[in-house]
């Protein structure tokens, strides 16, 4: 593992998957992505380019088991880039949320970047994949961020029907939330805590 200012490249090599990530916080939304699954490559270039992080990530599976290694190490091995790249958390907002629409669905989003992780995840999924992405991965992806970066995460579904839009929406939300928790404010001098610390 390695990192710079606001930017981190953390590796991961198990017998079930080799990843290289390298995440820029203050980045322009450029990706490039290869996991083997086209949707999930999809879904994590929305994430890039709508929370303008720059985002290289490489990732070999055993996707002839299922996708359910290469998905929930992926979120780890992101959760744990985000992590490293902010860093000491000074002068950041801590916390961001957004309401976002994509289509008919509807997706809430709020992070608290506290150093305590915890999920909360209110979805509901009509098929079983999309494409070769499975939806029950979707929650297992995001309680791997959640808990690798140390966030606090709600994500929560308001309205939607096609599990191609939900999903979407809830990635280009999470981004968004990021974004604005990840920025700087002048007005912060230290940390947003009482304790001092996050």
């Amino acid at each position: 593992m390695s990192s710079d200012f606001r930017t981190a490249t953390v590796e991961r090599n198990t017998s079930e998957t080799q990843i290289k990530c390298t995440l820029k916080i203050d980045g322009r939304g450029e990706a490039t992505v290869d996991t083997g699954i086209g949707f999930f490559d999809h879904m994590l270039k929305s994430f890039a380019k709508h929370g303008l992080f720059d985002l290289q990530m490489n990732v070999k599976g055993d996707l002839y088991v299922d996708c359910h290694h290469t998905i929930e190490d992926t979120g780890i091995v992101l959760g744990e880039a985000i992590r490293k790249a902010i860093g000491d958390k000074k002068s950041i907002r801590r916390y961001g949320d957004i309401i976002l629409p994509m289509d008919e669905a509807l997706i809430l989003c709020a992070i608290d970047l506290s150093g305590r992780p915890y999920l909360v995840f209110d979805g509901e999924f009509s098929s079983d994949s999309v494409g070769y992405f499975d939806t029950q991965m979707v929650r297992e992806f995001f309680y791997a961020i959640s808990y690798a970066a140390g966030m606090n995460l709600h994500i929560k579904q308001m309205a939607g029907s096609n599990d191609h839009h939900i999903i979407e929406g809830m990635f280009k939300a999470f981004a968004k939330a990021l974004d604005e928790a990840t920025m700087r404010d002048s007005r912060i001098k230290s940390v947003l805590s009482t304790k001092g610390t996050l």
